[in-house]
């Protein structure tokens, strides 16, 4: 598969961000261009990860992770929340029944816009009974409701 990376100059127009990008970029420009009515193309594209983005939620975590005694490490809470959210494979385990493993959450395996999506599932994962019954299990329900309150007051803009 080809890769380029585009930059838009300082004439606001796009180019690739070194010569071999221009050279992908405009094989890229003149295929669609090209195109005849009718005819089609795919192409695939990656929003960036920011990493404004990727720290505030890995401080969300380590904020979690300062109030709940459940967990007292920073990678098990995240493979714990991650998988809570659904971001994970399902493969045999030794005893041959399905294991859940959480899947990377590193800048090559997700852009931003999946990212996006999984903070958001993170955030909304914590916000079941389930996930709080874990994070602070002698609590009563409404207090639990009330730390993860606390929790989401902390970080909302």
């Amino acid at each position: 598969m080809s890769h380029v990376t585009i930059i838009k100059n300082t004439q606001g127009r796009l180019q690739g961000l070194d010569e071999k990008g221009a050279r992908a970029y405009s094989k890229w420009k003149r295929l669609v261009e090209g195109l005849e009515i009718g005819q089609t193309l795919t192409f695939s594209y990656r929003f960036p990860r920011s990493p404004k983005h990727h720290r505030l939620f890995f401080a969300k975590l380590q904020s979690l992770l300062n109030r709940t005694e459940a967990f007292d490490d920073l990678d098990k809470l995240r493979y714990w929340v991650v998988m809570g959210a659904g971001y994970f494979d399902l493969v045999p385990g030794f005893d041959g029944q399905p294991n859940a493993i959480p899947r990377s959450l590193d800048f090559d395996s997700m852009d931003e816009a999946d990212f996006g999506e999984l903070h958001h599932a993170v955030d909304a994962f914590l916000w079941t009974p389930r996930a709080q019954e874990t994070l602070w299990p002698v609590l009563s329900a409404d207090q639990r409701f009330a730390c993860v309150d606390s929790w989401a007051q902390e970080f909302a803009q």
